[in-house]
């Protein structure tokens, strides 16, 4: 929808000589005519004033993936942000999280490197998976419950980030410690860094005696859901369902394989041309690891080099997209057929809805819905990359406003018996594929 504005006047279209009304006005002269050269030097101060003001920003002493990961767990747990960072720009990406740390943080750090970009995956992602466990152990070397409950949520992050990097990725803990005081000091205060400093030591001296406090998996079924559900780090419900469906030994297995590092799939863009064995083709130039996905036949495994794909261009020229084979299994689920309207109900940023409408072959319409504008608009763009815009209809608007009445459709994602279905059945299928 177009919204035209009307055109307002320039507030210096007339001049006043004095603070008393005046019964004339003059018009401001028709501005110079300027030279390229005058323009040159114009925009070459601009840039050089801009460029003297970054500099005086740039604090060198930040660790830079650990002041963007700290930044975008705030922006994820105050709802402006997800936590996935990896997208087809690359380096924009990179330039984008350290704009969001200048503006929240009041300092930039140096630039973000490939290392930093796969260290911040590993931490934002780490500790969104492992939050429930890493604020208990917080929560447990706090003096007072009160501290932890009151605690300013910047300085929460950083606190998850350091009991995530010791906890779980097991890195050099005097390094952690020494990092995340000297990013609690300069983005906080002195003394929040003190607080940081007094806390990581704790958990370094726990973890080395291996005494960590961790909940007892004792008493009645009850309790020990909530004791797994700490220590595992999944919500109580899930582990009491899984424990009724699956049994307690099956459902600590299956949790352990949740919670690890996750293998990235992509899909291949049939509906530009492309098959499989180009995307291997290209994969194998790159000298990227990967394997055939055994139950989908338009996918590719990566275990590693995901940051290599993005840089060489395959997401941002249509080749391929990043996408799980959970997301894929969905899709041939629903099993898209040409001529069929189709609603995604929570579509952005888009993986399922370009899946299927790429199986309409031309024939047909995926009508995607979505409540965030910001990740609604990657979807129209990518549209565009796989040459699928004419088969999508973007919608803005939050599902609840609508009633069944308002809508027509022969397949809905949001069909819930069906995914209930479906959830059985990879319940049981990630039941028998545990290694």
């Amino acid at each position: 929808m177009a919204i035209s504005l009307p055109s307002s006047s320039s507030p210096f279209s007339t001049l006043s000589l004095s603070r008393k009304p005046l019964p004339f006005s003059c018009s401001l002269p028709k501005s110079p005519i300027k030279t390229k050269k005058f323009n040159a030097r114009i925009i070459a101060y601009k840039a050089g004033l801009k460029s003297k003001q970054r500099i005086q920003k740039i604090n060198e002493e930040v660790s830079p993936h650990r002041a963007v990961s700290a930044v975008r767990l705030l922006r994820i747990e105050q709802g402006g942000a997800f936590a996935d960072l990896l997208s087809d720009k690359g380096r924009g990406a990179a330039e984008n999280e350290m704009a969001y740390v200048e503006r929240t943080l009041g300092f930039r750090t140096r630039d973000l490197e490939d290392r930093d970009l796969r260290l911040v995956t590993d931490i934002v992602g780490g500790a969104v998976r492992w939050r429930r466990l890493l604020d208990h152990l917080i929560l447990s070397l706090c003096h007072e419950e009160r501290t932890f409950r009151e605690m300013e949520p910047l300085l929460l992050q950083i606190l998850r980030i350091g009991f995530f990097e010791i906890v779980k990725l097991a890195m050099p803990p005097y390094a952690v410690v020494d990092e995340n005081v000297r990013l609690a000091k300069v983005a906080l205060r002195p003394g929040a860094g003190n607080m940081v400093n007094g806390i990581l030591r704790k958990l370094v001296l726990l973890k080395e005696t291996n005494s960590l406090p961790l909940p007892k998996i004792e008493g009645d079924a009850r309790a020990q859901a909530r004791a797994l559900a700490v220590i595992h780090s999944h919500p109580v419900w899930m582990v009491r369902r899984w424990t009724n469906f699956l049994g307690q030994e099956e459902a600590i297995k299956l949790m352990n394989w949740n919670n690890g590092d996750p293998r990235f799939c992509l899909r291949v863009n049939t509906s530009r041309g492309y098959t499989r064995t180009d995307l291997v083709e290209k994969l194998e130039m790159l000298k990227v690891p990967h394997e055939p996905s055994p139950c989908m036949d338009d996918f590719v495994r990566v275990q590693t080099g995901l940051q290599t794909v993005i840089q060489a261009g395959l997401l941002r020229e249509g080749v391929c997209s990043v996408q799980d084979e959970s997301a894929g299994l969905v899709v041939s689920v629903v099993d898209p057929q040409p001529g069929e309207t189709i609603i995604d109900c929570c579509a952005a940023p888009g993986g399922k809805t370009l899946y299927m409408a790429s199986r309409l072959r031309g024939q047909g319409m995926v009508v995607a819905i979505d409540v965030n504008k910001g990740r609604l608009r990657i979807l129209k763009e990518t549209s565009k990359l796989h040459n699928l815009d004419g088969a999508i209809t973007a919608i803005h608007s939050d599902l609840r406003l609508y009633s069944r009445a308002d809508l027509r459709w022969n397949r809905s994602l949001e069909d819930l018996e069906q995914l209930m279905d479906l959830q059985d059945e990879l319940l049981h299928a990630a039941s028998g594929n545990l290694p």
